[in-house]
């Protein structure tokens, strides 16, 4: 192998356009792996990419994240000490009469691995690069004891304990990981659930959850503590459920994030949810509509009065959808106040209310005071009860407009909802302006035309999908404009089913049929729009 010096010019041939002074930096350390990895931290380049430079510079092979999926622990060797394994990130996970096989995270400790087998076992090496972070996991995974496991258990009763573990090197690099791992897949949670021998981290991408990794059950007391520590949340409650929000750097970028915790039969199952303000933009042109249905609903959104709202179930881009609205409403000349539990995005030139039931800030009485603030545009996350649906008619009926959403199967279903509320229909059929009803689909991957998803896509998987063959979500969309007719129909308390019929001889495209033909051009797949569409 290369000496020391000569190794390090070869890898800065690579890294100093990218980080210019990175041979004076690398020079000067007594740890050049250290330099490395600071640059992947710093967002230059993620770590697979660092390990391509290791691979190119070597000509040495490298594991890939799709490789990592399907790569066995069941031949580790376990002759080999797992401290010389621990502390040198390296990772024996093949032999033969000839040689063994070992993971190594960087190419510095080259000539001394090979020394150590060598002289310890006789024998050749092969080394191929991965991820550190993975060949923590997998040394953790072969080589801790049960006994271990114990220790972290009864050693997770004392916060002080907690605390120690939470800040292990290696549980801080795996949380980290996490983090840019689940940013670097555009995943909008994270959910690390404790099951009855291991811990299991899975992302939900496309809205659906897909697994990440899984972990011996000794890691969870410390990865959890982690996550609370860095979430301001109380490390030594597991008893009660807690919410809390932090932001956290990833490489160059500040990625706010939800946490949820919640007490389950082996431990606490947490969710986190991703909010990437550089990643969202919310433009009502960017989120599935057709251009005849997004006329007909930006001359909607442009009535001064009245109530508009959004449905569908959780999870279908309403939220983006009415900030869509407001990002083109707002011009500076109108108010515009929101009330939302909770407080998604931030907006400038917003006046944004955050509910909290626990001190009586309900939607109705957040909605109730925001009325004497003089608005010209309400916001109000979800008409949840009467009195909350009694005070947006009310607005809306006194000259303001008003954005809310409600939890229901399509867009005439909306009108049966507030009915039962208790909402009189005369009031309703006077109010209400139009109702959009949605669905979000996965998209067809662009890179590689959708390979995976008959889930029986063999060779290289794509990297731009993780072989699932979707990448990214459109909306499917169906508007019920209310007119003179529909008001009529409202009034006299008609059926929803008599409603949707109204609408669809006035014009409106039912949800479905907008789903096909996103089917038809290529967008998505039948499938996906028979399940989103079946969604409540």
């Amino acid at each position: 192998m290369n000496n020391s010096a000569q190794l390090r010019k070869l890898i800065g041939k690579y890294l100093e356009p990218l980080r210019p002074g990175y041979y004076d930096a690398v020079e000067a350390s007594d740890d050049p792996a250290e330099i490395d990895h600071a640059i992947c931290k710093d967002g230059i380049i993620t770590e697979t990419e660092l390990l391509e430079i290791y691979a190119k510079a070597l000509r040495l092979p490298f594991l890939d994240e799709v490789e990592e999926e399907s790569f066995s622990l069941d031949t580790a060797l376990h002759s080999i000490s797992p401290d010389y394994l621990a502390e040198y990130c390296c990772f024996a996970y093949e032999s033969s009469p000839d040689f063994f096989g070992l993971l190594v995270s960087d190419p510095y400790h080259l000539e001394q691995h090979e020394y150590f087998f060598k002289r310890f076992h006789d024998i050749e090496v092969n080394f191929k690069f991965a991820r550190r972070s993975f060949i923590e996991r997998a040394v953790t995974s072969v080589y801790h004891s049960e006994n271990e496991n114990e220790a972290a258990l009864i050693d997770s009763a004392d916060e002080e304990a907690l605390r120690a573990m939470a800040d292990e090197t290696m549980i801080v690099r795996l949380v980290n990981e996490m983090f840019a791992r689940a940013i670097e897949l555009n995943a909008s949670d994270i959910h690390i659930e404790p099951e009855e021998s291991k811990m299991v981290i899975r992302f939900r991408i496309d809205g659906v959850l897909q697994e990440y990794l899984s972990v011996p059950y000794n890691q969870f007391p410390a990865v959890a503590s982690r996550v609370k520590l860095i979430s301001g949340l109380n490390i030594a409650e597991s008893r009660l459920p807690q919410d809390g929000r932090t932001s956290i750097k990833i490489g160059a970028r500040e990625i706010d994030i939800r946490i949820s915790t919640i007490p389950v039969m082996n431990g606490e199952s947490i969710v986190l949810r991703i909010l990437r303000k550089d990643a969202v933009v919310f433009d009502l042109k960017n989120i599935g509509m057709n251009e005849t249905l997004l006329k007909k609903f930006e001359r909607l959104i442009g009535i001064p009065h009245g109530i508009i709202l959004v449905v569908g179930p959780t999870g279908s881009g309403k939220t983006t959808t009415l900030y869509s609205v407001i990002n083109q409403l707002k011009d500076g000349k109108k108010k515009i106040i929101t009330v939302e539990d909770p407080v998604e995005y931030q907006f400038p030139g917003l006046s944004q209310v955050q509910v909290n039931a626990q001190i009586g800030l309900t939607f109705a009485n957040g909605l109730r005071s925001i009325v004497r603030q003089d608005p010209d545009i309400i916001l109000v996350g979800e008409i949840r009860d009467r009195e909350t649906a009694d005070i947006a008619i009310n607005a809306a009926l006194t000259g303001h407009l008003v954005l809310s959403t409600l939890h229901t199967n399509d867009a005439s279903g909306a009108v049966s909802r507030l009915l039962d509320m208790g909402v009189e229909g005369f009031l309703v059929s006077s109010a209400l302006y139009g109702v959009m009803s949605q669905r979000l689909v996965r998209v067809i991957c662009k890179e590689c035309g959708g390979s995976g998803i008959n889930y029986n896509f063999t060779g290289n998987r794509c990297r731009a999908c993780s072989g699932t063959g979707f990448k990214g979500r459109t909306g499917i969309y169906e508007l019920l404009i209310v007119n003179e007719e529909i008001r009529r129909a409202i009034s006299r308390n008609a059926s929803s089913s008599e409603i949707a019929k109204l609408a669809v001889a006035n014009g409106m495209v039912p949800l479905q049929d907008d789903g096909m033909a996103k089917v038809a051009a290529g967008i998505t797949t039948e499938f996906e729009v028979t399940r989103a569409a079946s969604e409540l």
